[in-house]
């Protein structure tokens, strides 16, 4: 109960602190790519292990002054310069630091983005760097003169372009005593492909270009994936697609008289907009392990025919940015 309040507290603080500090918490403008931390952009505060140095050597203090031990004295103003010294080298971590820029793989909606910052410094080496997000955070270092990268995964649970937001880079060296963060946050937008429908059934076997039917079995064609059945032949099974969907498949061969598959919005009435898209998601993912030539068409564009890791990104591409409602 207590950890939920003071979450809650320091929640409405930083909502203050936005609405009345705009310049100085940045937690609102989104900064163009590269940005620089400078003097302004840094924050410190002690941490708990900081206070309760800070206490200890307040009592060290008082006893070295009331009984008159000069070498107590001594040895708190060396402890106390120490930590004073402490804050600047934490502060020179992240001074001068340069976030260049930011990129994440597509992937589907409902998984882990791995975003990818990379970064660059001085003539000064950055050790022990943490980068984080909400309750992701991953730490790294760079050497001096050089650039370096940091990847951390974010949820994206909707298709559609993704903003990573505030990201924060901290830092509680050299000796744990002080925290220095500051926040970044660029305007970037990520792509998430639409989320893949889970056991969706096989398209229609009306793909080719003149709608002829296409036709399962024999030795034929490709038409699509199925689950591993006992006697299918090593050259069918789909590792690729097995390896994604945690269980043994093959490829189904095909006899047919045309020459692509067409996947078509229009033809999955009466599903809803983004059923469709899940649906058409599928059929692309499991047409392009299963090597073949396949058409989309969406209410606002017609894309291929086609094939391949160009043509497979086009897809998701179209389907993740839809929106056209379904009719």
């Amino acid at each position: 109960m207590t950890t939920v309040a003071t979450h809650s507290i320091r929640q409405r603080v930083l909502a203050f602190a936005e609405r009345r500090l705009p310049a100085l918490t940045r937690l609102r403008r989104a900064e163009a790519l590269p940005v620089t931390l400078h003097r302004r952009h840094i924050y410190v505060l002690p941490t708990r292990f900081g206070l309760a140095f800070g206490v200890l050597l307040a009592i060290m203090l008082l006893g070295a002054l009331n009984y008159g031990n000069n070498p107590a004295l001594l040895l708190t103003c060396v402890l106390g310069a120490a930590a004073w010294m402490s804050l600047f080298a934490g502060f020179r971590t992240l001074s001068g630091l340069s976030l260049l820029d930011i990129g994440a793989p597509p992937c589907h909606a409902g998984d882990a983005l791995r975003v990818t910052c990379r970064f660059a410094v001085d003539d000064r080496a950055r050790p022990s760097l943490r980068l984080g997000r909400g309750d992701a955070e991953v730490a790294f270092a760079l050497p001096a003169q050089s650039s370096g990268t940091a990847t951390v995964e974010m949820p994206a649970m909707t298709r559609g372009w993704f903003r990573p937001g505030r990201l924060k880079i901290w830092s509680d060296q050299p000796l744990g005593l002080f925290v220095v963060w500051s926040w970044v946050h660029p305007d970037v937008a990520l792509l998430v492909y639409p989320a893949i429908e889970q056991d969706a059934p096989p398209w229609p076997r009306f793909g080719g270009e003149d709608g002829s039917r296409i036709a399962s079995g024999g030795d034929g064609e490709l038409a699509g994936l199925r689950d591993y059945r006992v006697g299918d032949r090593p050259r069918l099974i789909a590792w690729k697609a097995s390896a994604r969907q945690d269980k043994l498949l093959s490829r189904e061969s095909e006899r047919r008289s045309g020459d692509v598959v067409a996947f078509t919005h229009a033809a999955l009435a009466p599903l809803d907009h983004e059923s469709r898209i899940r649906r058409l998601t599928a059929w692309v993912v499991a047409a392009d392990d299963a090597g073949l030539t396949w058409r989309l068409d969406l209410p606002d564009q017609i894309i291929g025919p086609s094939q391949g890791s160009a043509h497979r990104h086009a897809c998701l591409r179209a389907l993740a940015l839809s929106t056209h409602a379904a009719h």
